[in-house]
C-alpha cells in the first residue's frame, strides 16, 4: 500500500463529501477509491470514515487522522519543491483564478507579460464568477471582489471598483433616465445575481445608506449576459464599472445615479501565505501586484476624467 497516494485519496473523499465524488475528481475508478480507503483502515486497524447510502462522515479518530494527513502531505509538497529547485530560481505551474470579465480585461493582460519575462513558469488561469476554494482546488492565487471573510489566507489589496447603474441610450430615451434611487420602481430592470438581488438594490453607505426595491425582467447569471440585454435595450441593470468601461466610453451605455453608487468593493490577491513561500509565487506577485494597481487607478482616473 502507497500510504501517502491512501492518504490524498481519504482526502478527497473527505473534501468531496462521497466516494463517488472523489473518483470523478481524481480521474479514478469507484473499486480503488473504495478500496485505498479500506486498505489504510485495515492498515491502521480503526474505522475513518461511517458511511451510509446517504452521507459520510468522519469519525472522532478520522478527524484528527485527517489533519495529520493534510501536514504530513503539504510537508512532503515543500521539500518536493525545494529539491526541485522551485525556492532556488522562479520556475513551475502556478493556478491562477479570476472573475470571467477581470480576468479577461485585466489579467490576461498581465500574465502575458509575466510569461514572457519568466520561460520556465507556467500557469493554469481558471476564469470563475465563483470563490474557488485555494485549498480544496489547488489554487495559488486568487483575485477577489468584495469584502473578504476573517480567514488565515494573505491578501493584498490591488484597488477598489465601482457599482454603477447604466442603460442604452435607446431605452433611456423611451423612459425617463431616473433622477433618484426611487424611480426605479417605474423601470425595467436587469439583474446579475453575481453581485445583486433581483428584488433591491442598495445605494449610498453609512447614514445615507438606502434599499430600494426593483423589478428585474430579466435576471442572469454573467455579467456578459446582463450587459448584453442593456445593450438591447431590455432595461437598466448594474454591474462592476470595468465591465462596462468600453461601452460606456463609446456611448453605448450610460450610467445613471453615479451621485447614489454604493462604497466601492476592494479587490484583493489572495494567497495561502504558505512558509517559505515558493520562489515562483513570490515572483509572480511581485510583479502583477504593481501591475494591477496601475490598471485599477487607470479606471479610477479615466472616471475623474469623464466626470
Amino acid at each position: 500500500m502507497d500510504r501517502l497516494e491512501s492518504m490524498s485519496v481519504l482526502i478527497a473523499v473527505v473534501e468531496a463529501g462521497s466516494l463517488s465524488a472523489a473518483a470523478r475528481r481524481l480521474g479514478m475508478p469507484l473499486a480503488t477509491v473504495s478500496r485505498k480507503i479500506g486498505e489504510l483502515e485495515a492498515h491502521l486497524k480503526t474505522r475513518l470514515l461511517h458511511r451510509t447510502t446517504r452521507q459520510l462522515a468522519l469519525t472522532e479518530t478520522g478527524q484528527s487522522y485527517v489533519a495529520a494527513c493534510r501536514r504530513i502531505l503539504e510537508e512532503v509538497g515543500e521539500a518536493e519543491r525545494a529539491a526541485t529547485g522551485e525556492y532556488a530560481s522562479p520556475k513551475g505551474d502556478l493556478v491562477v483564478t479570476a472573475p470571467v470579465v477581470f480576468g479577461r480585461l485585466h489579467v490576461v493582460p498581465v500574465i502575458a507579460e509575466f510569461l514572457a519575462a519568466y520561460p520556465e513558469i507556467d500557469i493554469r488561469l481558471v476564469l470563475a464568477d465563483r470563490f474557488m476554494h485555494l485549498m480544496e482546488e489547488h489554487v495559488d492565487v486568487a483575485i477577489r471582489i468584495g469584502t473578504l471573510p476573517d480567514s488565515t489566507l494573505v491578501a493584498t489589496g490591488i484597488g477598489t471598483i465601482r457599482r454603477v447603474v447604466c442603460a442604452s441610450p435607446a431605452y433611456l430615451t423611451g423612459h425617463r433616465a431616473p433622477a433618484k434611487p426611487a424611480d426605479l420602481t417605474a423601470h425595467r430592470c436587469i439583474t446579475f445575481e453575481g453581485i445583486e438581488s433581483a428584488r433591491e438594490w442598495g445605494f449610498g453607505s453609512g447614514k445615507s445608506a438606502l434599499t430600494v426595491s426593483i423589478h428585474s425582467r430579466l435576471v442572469v447569471n454573467t455579467a456578459d449576459a446582463a450587459i448584453a440585454a442593456a445593450l438591447l435595450g431590455v432595461g437598466l441593470t448594474r454591474v462592476l464599472s470595468y465591465q462596462v468601461a468600453d461601452a460606456v466610453r463609446d456611448k453605448s451605455l450610460r450610467v445613471v445615479l453615479d451621485r447614489f453608487e454604493p462604497a466601492p468593493l476592494p479587490i484583493h490577491l489572495v494567497h495561502r501565505g504558505q512558509a517559505p513561500l515558493p520562489l515562483k509565487l513570490r515572483a509572480f506577485l511581485d510583479f502583477v501586484t504593481p501591475r494591477l494597481r496601475l490598471r485599477m487607478d487607470g479606471e479610477e482616473g479615466g472616471r475623474r476624467r469623464r466626470g
